[in-house]
């Protein structure tokens, strides 16, 4: 891949969740390009393991259920017994749940027929925040112990619904502004021990997981993204590509080593926006 600089983390080891996925495989893949060995950890390891093999001998597919202790913890020593000690943890993993998802945009009382805030499901909610908090904690808590002693780095994957919350998605933009939180936390609970902890917050990006919601069957628009692009002042999606600068930036204890605690946006102008 043609990477927007190069930094040399050659010896470092860094694992990433939710590695199988359209963003974080390329952040694999980009650590990869500058000599990491790359540890990609995704519960469909199926994904995980195509994406290992687009990066060649330093990169290995890890099966592990983020939401699980002794699935990370197995994780954690298939890393070890691969690589090494870790010196970069990426919590990738995350998402929505269309159980924690309302049709409407507003609340109004003459409303029928549709799935409003009354109607979302408890599960729903429960299991984006888990998805998205619970998996980081786990994950942190087990892979930031070999840091410990020799330093390293953590890099969460907010939004910018931490920022600026989106309707018809309350429990994912809470989960988000949780993780903004949590890595400020880390930030400081970690700083004696020389590990960063920083966060890259994207904007609007085409993914598996939204894309059903920005476009039609035909492949036309939907509303929904007709308002994000009127909201993004550089009018048009991120591109994968956009993130890994931020990411080879924040990943360089040379180019970023007084950095942390912070949350970068990534978003085409989208939370400086007022609307006016």
């Amino acid at each position: 891949m043609k990477l927007p600089f190069q930094i040399d983390l050659k010896g470092k080891t860094a694992v990433i969740t939710g590695a199988g996925g359209v963003l974080m495989s390329e952040f694999a893949k980009a650590l990869g390009a500058c000599g990491a060995n790359v540890a990609l950890l995704d519960i469909d390891y199926e994904a995980a393991e195509k994406a290992a093999k687009k990066i060649g001998e330093n990169a290995v597919a890890v099966r592990c259920n983020c939401l699980d202790k002794a699935s990370v913890e197995e994780a954690k020593n298939a890393v070890n017994e691969a690589f090494g000690r870790v010196d970069i943890l990426i919590n990738g993993a995350g998402g929505n749940n269309p159980k924690a998802t309302c049709d409407n945009e507003t609340m109004s009382p003459d409303l029928s027929g549709v799935k409003d805030f009354f109607a979302l499901d408890e599960s729903g909610l429960k299991f984006v925040f888990d998805l998205n908090i619970t998996s980081a904690f786990l994950v942190t808590q087990a892979f930031a112990k070999d840091m410990v002693i020799s330093g390293g780095n953590i890099i969460n994957v907010s939004s910018m619904n931490a920022f600026r919350p989106l309707t018809k998605i309350p429990a994912y933009s809470a989960a988000k502004a949780g993780i903004s939180n949590f890595t400020q936390w880390l930030a400081v609970h970690f700083a004696p021990c020389n590990i960063r902890c920083n966060a890259i917050a994207p904007g609007f990006f085409v993914t598996n997981q939204n894309r059903s919601l920005l476009y039609d069957e035909a492949g036309a628009p939907t509303a929904r993204t007709g308002k994000i692009l009127n909201a993004t002042p550089m009018k048009k999606f991120g591109e994968t590509s956009d993130l890994i600068g931020t990411l080879l930036w924040l990943s360089s204890d040379e180019a970023s080593g007084f950095v942390t605690g912070t949350v970068i946006p990534v978003d085409g102008g989208f939370s400086a926006y007022s609307g006016v």
